[in-house]
């Protein structure tokens, strides 16, 4: 199989199920956004930290392809014509968003109670978690918009949330881990 198929020449793409959108479509950045994401990951995973952390990016990154599945889906191609499910094997479920809360909670065990914002920051490894969630909160929004006109299953906006918020807490994790600086944020008077 050939990597092109110069099927998107003239600007246009297939989602799962065969429609063919332009590929400026909501649902092409939605997801292309998701696919954003998940490549800065990677880089934030080829850092050096502790196995732990890479081990649940890992995990991360397989949820981020599911969740870009499920925004390349139109509703009307959810299900196949002999009844089943297109994505039967594939989901974002509620222990998928409890594992994310329950490292956040693990993490901010041993971090400083937050009194400040913080300036995005400190150490090249904590400048990359800070860059993949600004990307998770694009994505996020992209996918709302999308709510607003087509099907998105919630659970993959939540998902999304809650991803923006792990990375912010593994940014300020890491900041301690690597004794980078945490620069706090004081507004003008």
């Amino acid at each position: 199989m050939k990597v092109y198929t110069k099927t998107g020449d003239k600007g246009t793409t297939a989602l799962f199920g065969g429609t063919r959108v332009p590929k400026d479509h909501i649902r092409i950045d939605s997801y292309g956004t998701v696919d954003e994401l998940n490549s800065y990951i990677g880089l934030i995973r080829d850092q050096e930290m502790d196995h732990h952390y890479k081990t649940i990016l890992i995990e991360i990154q397989d949820r981020l392809f599911t969740v870009g599945a499920i925004l390349a889906t139109p509703q009307e191609k959810e299900v196949l014509k002999n009844g089943k499910l297109r994505l039967e094997n594939l989901g974002i479920i509620e222990s998928d968003i409890e594992l994310l809360e329950n490292e956040i909670d693990k993490m901010e065990e041993s971090l400083p109670q937050m009194t400040h914002f913080v300036l995005p920051g400190g150490h090249p490894t904590v400048s990359h978690c800070h860059i993949a969630r600004c990307i998770c909160r694009r994505a996020e929004r992209l996918a709302v918009h999308l709510s607003h006109n087509e099907h998105v299953p919630e659970i993959a906006i939540m998902y999304l949330n809650r991803l923006s918020d792990y990375l912010f807490v593994l940014a300020r994790k890491l900041s301690s881990d690597l004794k980078a600086e945490e620069v706090k944020w004081i507004p003008r008077k």
